[in-house]
C-alpha cells in the first residue's frame, strides 16, 4: 500500500459512519497495531450490507458479495470492506456453506485465532476485544477462538497459519490449540496444493525460517506437506564439515542466514539438500555421493506436486542442482568460471551459497571470491561477442551437424580464456583442433 493508506482507511471509515454505519478496523492490522508495528494493510469491518457499501464509493469491486465482502478502491490503494457476519458450515473445508449478517461480537469469534480477532475504532481510538487478543499478545501466545478443533475442521489452512503466526513472532502455540493441531495434522492434505505453497511460501520468506522448519516438523505437519524435508532430520553428516549436526538441523541454520529471501532462494535453501537421505552412504567416512542430483530430481516432482509455475520450480531445481559447485569456484578454468558467473541467477545461487556457508564452516571464502570476480568483470569479459558462427564454418567447408555445438562451444571457451580475439584466430583453432575429416567436411 502507498504511504497514504492509512489516512485513505479512514476516509472510509468516515464516510461508513457519516451514513449510519458502525465501521472499525479488523484482524491483521489492530494487531500490528497492539504490537507497535505499521500495518501492511487495513481490513474493514461494517454493519453496512455488501449493496449499501457499493452505493457509497464510487470504486468497488464485489469479490465476495455472497460473504459480505467488498473491495473499495481508492487510487492505488485497496481496502476490503466486510459486513460483520457469522459462519455456517464449512462442508468444502475453506469457505462457510452459509453466512448470517452479524454484530461486531460474533463475528470476533468466527475468527481463527485470538490475535486476529481484534477490532479497533479510529474515531475514538478505543481497541475491542472479545476474544482475549491482548492478553494473548502480551503473553506471546497463538490461541484458536472458541474450539480449536473446529477452526482446524473449518479451514485446514489454519494449522499452518498457526505455525506462521507462532514463528513469526516468536510466540506459542497455546496447548488446546497445539493438541488439536497435532490431533488433525493429516487433514492439511485436504488443502489444495496452491494455498499450501503460497502458505509455505510466507512462512520461509518470513523471520525465524529456522524455527518455523522445526515446528512445522514437531506439530506433524512437515510430514504430511512435504515428506521429503522431514527425512533430514536425524540424517547425521561428518562433523569436520557439519559440526552444526544432521542435516535438518543444518537447513534450518540455512534458512535462518539468508537475508530477506525470495520465494525461489526459500524454497531452494530449503531443498537443497534434500537428496541427501537417499544418498548416505558409510565408508571411509559419512558421503553423499551426488546428492544434489538426486535432490534436484526429488526437488523437480516437490515443485511439481505444490504447482509451482515452470519457471519458478526451475529456477529452484537449478540452485538446488548447482549448489556444490560454488565449494570450487576457486580451482576452476576461467571459461567455466564465467559461464557460472553470467548465469541469470547469479545472485540467488551467492546467496544460497553464503547462507549455506555460515550455517557450517562459517568460511566466506569462495563466496568473496565469487562477489570480487563478478565486481572486476563488465559484460564483454564474461558474455564476449560471438565471432564465429554456423555460417562461417559452413563456409570454411564444414558439414552442419553435432560437431558445430562442440566446435562452437570450445571457440566461446577460448574467447573466455583469452586465446582468442579474432575471427581469424577461432577459424586457426577450429583448423587445428577439429581437422579435415569425412563426419566434419563437405564431400568432394
Amino acid at each position: 500500500m502507498t504511504a497514504l493508506a492509512p489516512k485513505k482507511a479512514r476516509r472510509v471509515v468516515d464516510r461508513l459512519v457519516a451514513a449510519g454505519h458502525q465501521a472499525l478496523y479488523a484482524g491483521g492490522c489492530v494487531r500490528d497495531m497492539v504490537r507497535g508495528e505499521t500495518p501492511h494493510d487495513y481490513d474493514i469491518a461494517t454493519d453496512a450490507a455488501p449493496e449499501q457499501v457499493q452505493a457509497l464509493f464510487e470504486r468497488t469491486v464485489a469479490v465476495g458479495s455472497r460473504f459480505g465482502v467488498v473491495v473499495v478502491v481508492m487510487g492505488e490503494d485497496q481496502f476490503e470492506v466486510a459486513t460483520f457476519r457469522a459462519d455456517g458450515e464449512y462442508s468444502d473445508g475453506r469457505r462457510p456453506d452459509d453466512v448470517q449478517f452479524a454484530d461486531a461480537r460474533e463475528d470476533a469469534r468466527r475468527r481463527d485465532f485470538t490475535i486476529n480477532g481484534l477490532f479497533y475504532d479510529p474515531l475514538s481510538e478505543e481497541i475491542i476485544d472479545f476474544v482475549g487478543g491482548q492478553e494473548d499478545i502480551e503473553a506471546g501466545v497463538v490461541r484458536a477462538i472458541g474450539h480449536p478443533e473446529r477452526r482446524f475442521a473449518e479451514d485446514a489452512l489454519r494449522m499452518l497459519r498457526a505455525v506462521r503466526f507462532a514463528a513469526r513472532y516468536g510466540y506459542r502455540i497455546e496447548e488446546r490449540t497445539a493438541a488439536a493441531l497435532a490431533a488433525r495434522a493429516r487433514d492439511i492434505r485436504r488443502v489444495s496444493a496452491e494455498r499450501v505453497r503460497d502458505e509455505l511460501g510466507r512462512i520461509l520468506t518470513g523471520p525465524n525460517r529456522g524455527s518455523a522448519l522445526e515446528l512445522l516438523r514437531t506439530t506433524g505437519l512437515l510430514r504430511h506437506v512435504l515428506p521429503e524435508a522431514e527425512l533430514m532430520h536425524g540424517c547425521s553428516q561428518p562433523e569436520e564439515f557439519h559440526p552444526e549436526g544432521d542435516v535438518f538441523r543444518h537447513t534450518c541454520l540455512v534458512l535462518d542466514a539468508l537475508e530477506e529471501p525470495s520465494l525461489e532462494v526459500a524454497f531452494g535453501a530449503l531443498l537443497h539438500d534434500v537428496g541427501k537421505p537417499p544418498t548416505r552412504r558409510h565408508t571411509d567416512r559419512i558421503r553423499f555421493s551426488l546428492h544434489d542430483k538426486v535432490g534436484a530430481q526429488m526437488t523437480r516432482r516437490m515443485c511439481a506436486r505444490l504447482r509451482f509455475s515452470a519457471a519458478q520450480a526451475d529456477t529452484i531445481v537449478e540452485l538446488v542442482a548447482e549448489h556444490m559447485k560454488f565449494a570450487h569456484v576457486r580451482e576452476m578454468r576461467e571459461s567455466k568460471l564465467k559461464r557460472l558467473l553470467r548465469g541469470p541467477h547469479i545472485d540467488a545461487h551467492l546467496a544460497l551459497h553464503r547462507a549455506d556457508c555460515l550455517a557450517s564452516h562459517g568460511d566466506l571464502v569462495n563466496y568473496e571470491f565469487c562477489r570480487e570476480r563478478l565486481a572486476s568483470l563488465d559484460t564483454e569479459d564474461i558474455r564476449p561477442a560471438r565471432i564465429l558462427r554456423g555460417d562461417d564454418l559452413i563456409d570454411i567447408g564444414y558439414v552442419p551437424g553435432p560437431l558445430f555445438t562442440r566446435i562452437l562451444e570450445r571457440v566461446e571457451d577460448a574467447q573466455l580464456e583469452g586465446e582468442v580475439a579474432t575471427r581469424d584466430d577461432a577459424i586457426a583453432l577450429v583448423r587445428r583442433e577439429f581437422p579435415r575429416g569425412r563426419d566434419s567436411r563437405r564431400p568432394a
